[in-house]
């Protein structure tokens, strides 16, 4: 009998990430996929991204709504609260064996504790990592600890999900998943990209996206304008933005992308989502990706290209030599366009390796998860002790 296997996705970010595991899970022998969309992907005002899904030939078992017309924080709260009833809803109607989640969304945290009292096992992906200017980061702990199969993508992440408790056997180093399709992926040309997007290169180019960082008392606009005022001096510069995730306050940054962009219509482009295939074929063409996107850590060394990485949300993350970390002011950005283009600097990005690239890991996650479900009982764990000597 095949095993139910429930991928739950909440944003484009995930969606692209997953996507390698889901088309190994869509074609398994043992394995029936079954598909939870959430969060952002079901809101207009995000691109209503659930169609790139289905247009990729997926199927989706649920649509859980959840997002409310607000990102306040209470807006936030209360989304979880809906997200918690409505996903044991979806777990009783659809009954899988297993839940497989990505990440550090509040979305995510709500569908695995809705699991965790269901008694439903969950294995979970890219855990142990640190993003201490995002109230994602507390989440994606107390995801992990609700978990009982740990798929981390560098082995310093993996250490770190032992030292939370977890039990060594039960922890995989397997790398970024998402990363797999890019060297099978038939990404798009430079004239596809330009007719498709009505988008006109330029000398230099710049991919960028910036969000909220949710664990500061309301910054984001202050450091988004200075941002701003940073690319409006770049006139020998073309760029393309793509909006937010549905995090907190973000409808304010999208008001000032739109403004930006009427502005500046000459050299600016924005985006509501790109999809992952237009995304990664942009990184072949742009000289950096800039804001704090996991995506200029993760995605941009595979193809050589640099990263301004601004302000605190991505703290904490392994990152190559090719990102460029600088505070959220005027001065520490222009510092860092002026690192970017300098010699020494793009002499680094020739012989750049991404650490986070996998090795058929989705493939691992299939075959781990599958022995797992042959022997499990129920979802007891013991927590894993360190002892003095070990830490």
């Amino acid at each position: 009998m095949k095993k139910k296997f429930c991928v739950i996705t909440s944003s484009r970010s995930d969606y692209g990430l997953l996507k390698p595991f889901l088309e190994k899970a869509n074609i398994h022998e043992k394995v029936e996929l079954q598909l939870i969309v959430t969060g952002s992907h079901l809101a207009s005002e995000f691109g209503h991204t659930y169609k790139e899904i289905e247009n990729d030939g997926f199927e989706i078992n649920e649509k859980i709504e959840t997002l409310l017309n607000s990102d306040t924080p209470v807006a936030i709260t209360k989304s979880m609260g809906l997200a918690l009833i409505s996903f044991s809803e979806a777990y009783n109607r659809i009954r899988p064996d297993v839940i497989v989640v990505m990440g550090d969304r509040y979305e995510i945290f709500s569908a695995v504790a809705a699991a965790h009292v269901n008694q439903l096992p969950v294995a979970h992906l890219s855990g142990g990592e640190v993003t201490t200017g995002a109230i994602d980061d507390a989440f994606r702990h107390s995801i992990t600890k609700m978990s009982h199969l740990h798929f981390t993508s560098i082995g310093e992440y993996r250490n770190r999900v032992i030292q939370l408790g977890e039990n060594p056997e039960t922890v995989f180093d397997v790398g970024e998943i998402g990363l797999e399709e890019i060297k099978r992926y038939k990404l798009m040309t430079k004239s596809e990209l330009k007719n498709d997007l009505k988008f006109e290169f330029n000398l230099r180019n710049l991919l960028i996206t910036f969000h909220p960082v949710t664990l500061e008392n309301n910054t984001s606009k202050r450091q988004f304008e200075n941002l701003l005022h940073v690319l409006s001096k770049r006139t020998d510069t073309n760029m393309i933005f793509t909006k937010t995730n549905a995090d907190t306050f973000g409808r304010v940054i999208n008001r000032m992308l739109e403004d930006y962009v009427k502005t500046y219509p000459q050299n600016s482009l924005l985006v509501t989502s790109l999809g992952r295939l237009r995304y990664l074929s942009l990184l072949q063409f742009v000289d950096a990706v800039v804001g704090n996107s996991s995506s200029g850590i993760i995605e941009a060394p595979s193809f050589q290209i640099g990263t301004i990485n601004i302000g605190d949300r991505q703290n904490g993350r392994v990152k190559t030599k090719s990102v460029i970390d600088c505070p959220p002011t005027k001065n520490g950005i222009n510092s860092a366009f002026k690192k970017l283009y300098s010699p020494n600097f793009q002499k680094i990005l020739c012989s750049l390796k991404n650490p986070y690239e996998s090795q058929d890991g989705s493939k691992i996650i299939l075959e781990v998860t599958l022995d797992y479900l042959k022997t499990r009982k129920d979802i007891k764990k013991e927590f894993f002790d360190i002892s003095v000597k070990n830490i």
